[in-house]
């Protein structure tokens, strides 16, 4: 009996587990943002995001 013997059903079980649809995944962001009701925080805040974001996508390619 080999080390193999014990972990076999767990292996096998992987493969057989559902996957998410993909209309219920989210891509992470979650809220309302409106522009009449933020302050001067909020749209720093959105400008440090974009340019993260533009940062990120530079370093991927």
């Amino acid at each position: 009996m080999g080390r193999s013997h014990g972990h076999k059903t767990r292996d096998r079980n992987k493969a057989s587990l559902p996957q998410v649809p993909k209309n219920m995944k989210s891509d992470g962001i979650d809220f309302e943002f409106n522009r009449e009701l933020a302050d001067q925080a909020d749209l720093e805040a959105l400008a440090r995001s974009r340019a993260a974001d533009g940062r990120a996508k530079k370093h991927r390619k």
